[in-house]
């Protein structure tokens, strides 16, 4: 098992730590619903150097990338970055991504920690254009600042107006005394705050030097379990929950990334499924009475007929009701629909809903 360059930290301020994708990670630390809090009112603290990063480089960077994610990165200008999935052959996906422009001819690609290996024998098994493909994961730390405080807290440890900096933006300046440092605007909470992506070796500064620039803002460290609790809040999908090498980015409610103005892997087959419509939809859903829905647990009809699965679910401390998404059958997945969690053999009455759960 695998530790980041901060587990020494984590385990001194008592967090608890538990296997998550072959690291040892921190879950929480004084308890999910405080930590989701924070996060929500003011600001917190998240070590996510356990994520994968792949840089690509030259004149054919763009086109490899254009040929195995969904989205259309032609249309990314350095500072930009894009949300992206990798499909399969088979209609489903590899994973989800992230691609920033760093230069021309040079991407940055962050990928799900559970995914590295699969996701660089992918990529590289697609690379005969040549491309220059460096996997920097075991070299690169990642904190994600998130909250509505973070940008205050945070902007004595900058010259980079990080106010100025928009969603799905990035600037590579100084933070913390370290120049060359990656500030991104790519959170995965909603409430705001930004991500650093700095060397192993200048972790452990930005991160003291983050928490007393912080101190007066209440910061806090935050674990993944609470990571996990905002996410679903945003339906935000999570990789093994609710999409996966089985479910097709139409099918998930990904259409948004899935750009059929180019060609990439398996892209005539989605497209054909975009225009016959889909057989079953990734929808969020709300508990009618108090119950928490779990991941795997089966959602029926009013008649007690499976219809669907329960890919994520949990106990929103921000709104104190059970919330989910599943897969259900289409003729179940349009807003306002009812349907029934099975839990315990006990068929719960739940809503299907627009997402996101939570708006500021």
């Amino acid at each position: 098992m695998k530790n980041t360059a901060l587990t020494h930290i984590h385990e001194s301020l008592g967090a608890k730590m538990l296997p998550f994708a072959g690291y040892n990670m921190p879950i929480l630390y004084e308890g999910v619903n405080a930590e989701h809090d924070t996060v929500r009112n003011s600001v917190g603290v998240f070590d996510v150097s356990h994520m994968g990063e792949f840089l690509l480089t030259g004149s054919n960077a763009l086109s490899l990338i254009q040929k195995v994610t969904s989205n259309d990165a032609s249309t990314l200008t350095i500072g930009r970055a894009q949300y992206s999935c990798l499909p399969n052959n088979d209609g489903g996906i590899v994973d989800d991504l992230l691609v920033y422009k760093m230069k021309d001819e040079q991407y940055l690609l962050v990928v799900n920690a559970s995914n590295i290996d699969k996701d660089w024998d992918w990529i590289s098994a697609h690379n005969n254009l040549g491309v220059d493909m460096k996997n920097l994961s075991d070299d690169y730390s990642l904190l994600a600042i998130q909250g509505p405080k973070a940008v205050e807290a945070m902007q004595a440890l900058t010259t980079v107006n990080l106010s100025a900096i928009p969603y799905y933006h990035f600037k590579v300046g100084d933070f913390a005394g370290f120049p060359h440092v990656i500030i991104s605007a790519t959170g995965y909470t909603g409430s705001g705050g930004f991500e650093i992506y700095c060397k192993n070796e200048e972790v452990e500064t930005i991160w003291n030097k983050v928490f007393e620039a912080g101190a007066a803002y209440g910061i806090k460290p935050v674990g993944l379990a609470a990571r996990d609790t905002l996410r679903l809040e945003m339906g935000f999908c999570l990789y093994g929950n609710d999409i996966n090498d089985t479910t097709s980015p139409i099918e998930a409610g990904l259409g948004w990334i899935t750009k059929f103005t180019k060609e990439f892997t398996n892209s005539e087959n989605l497209k054909k499924q975009k225009e016959a419509g889909v057989s079953r939809k990734l929808v969020g859903f709300e508990m009618q009475e108090r119950a928490v829905p779990r991941h795997d647990y089966e959602i029926v009809d009013a008649a007690g007929t499976a219809i669907g699965i329960v890919t994520s679910g949990t106990m929103s401390p921000t709104m104190n009701k059970g919330i989910g998404m599943g897969y259900v059958t289409k003729e179940h997945s349009t807003i306002g629909s009812d349907i029934f969690i099975r839990i315990r053999k006990n068929d719960v009455p739940a809503k299907v809903v627009k997402l996101p759960f939570y708006n500021k």
